[in-house]
């Protein structure tokens, strides 16, 4: 049976490169996932373009978000790591968290127009996309969100839902796996996205109902889609050669 802790590393690695290859996370963006064994604990990469991302670069961080070993000499860590580990704290449902500034959602987050599901893929959104303001709490900061007191307002600006915008910053993505984590951080910002565009046509946009968005949201996070968007973005990757190494040295 192969090791759980090292196939979370390696999968976290996969959805690192995913979401960076999709155009979704550029040099600055991070993508965690809760411990396989223990919920007290998170996984997430060194501080690297996540393009660039290797099981290797992952280390083990107590939901305080501090090392549960001493880093190495060198390494360090993302400055915006208790967004992390604030809401594992806060949301014992979620099990991976990514979070980007992703072009497609900042007119959103400048603006504060309601992000809304315009098409089927676009229901993972999920009822309401909340906003979070850090000067509501903080004031004037760099924007960044440095401090724990910083991470547990972003947490609790999320509530109960899967994605939250940070105003003149980015967004923050949720889920219950990791599969469904790379998915919804896609296919919102594909959503995002063509908001953008049916707003700059000048049209009205269209938006789900509620039922439409809670029937197509079940459908999208059943095993079927989920596996097949996975496999497809897998086979992105390793066309575009940019598979974890190490996975490909294993085979």
């Amino acid at each position: 049976m192969p090791n759980a802790l090292a196939q979370a590393k390696l999968d976290l690695a996969i959805a690192n490169r995913i979401v960076s290859l999709e155009g979704i996370i550029d040099a600055f963006g991070h993508v965690s996932m809760r411990h396989p064994a223990n919920p007290n604990r998170y996984l997430i990469s060194r501080s690297r373009s996540p393009e660039l991302v290797e099981p290797g670069d992952i280390y083990e961080y107590t939901l305080d978000s501090e090392p549960v070993k001493p880093l190495p000499k060198g390494v360090r860590g993302y400055g915006e790591i208790v967004i992390h580990g604030e809401i594992y704290k806060a949301r014992p449902d979620v099990n991976a968290v990514a979070h980007h500034h992703g072009m497609a959602f900042l007119p959103f987050c400048n603006s504060g127009e309601e992000l809304k599901p315009l098409y089927h893929m676009g229901a993972q959104i999920g009822e309401k996309v909340p906003f979070w303001d850090s000067r509501d709490d903080f004031g004037d900061t760099n924007l960044l969100v440095l401090k724990p007191e910083e991470g547990r307002s972003l947490a609790k600006a999320l509530g109960p839902h899967w994605l939250v915008l940070l105003r003149r910053h980015g967004a923050t993505v949720a889920g219950k796996t990791l599969t469904e984590l790379v998915f919804r951080t896609i296919y919102s910002y594909r959503n995002a996205e063509l908001q953008l565009m049916t707003m700059a046509q000048g049209w009205r946009v269209s938006p789900l109902t509620p039922g439409e968005q809670k029937l197509a949201w079940q459908r999208n996070l059943e095993p079927r889609p989920q596996a097949r968007a996975w496999e497809y973005w897998c086979t992105r990757l390793k066309k575009a050669g940019e598979y974890p190494r190490a996975a490909r040295k294993r085979r």
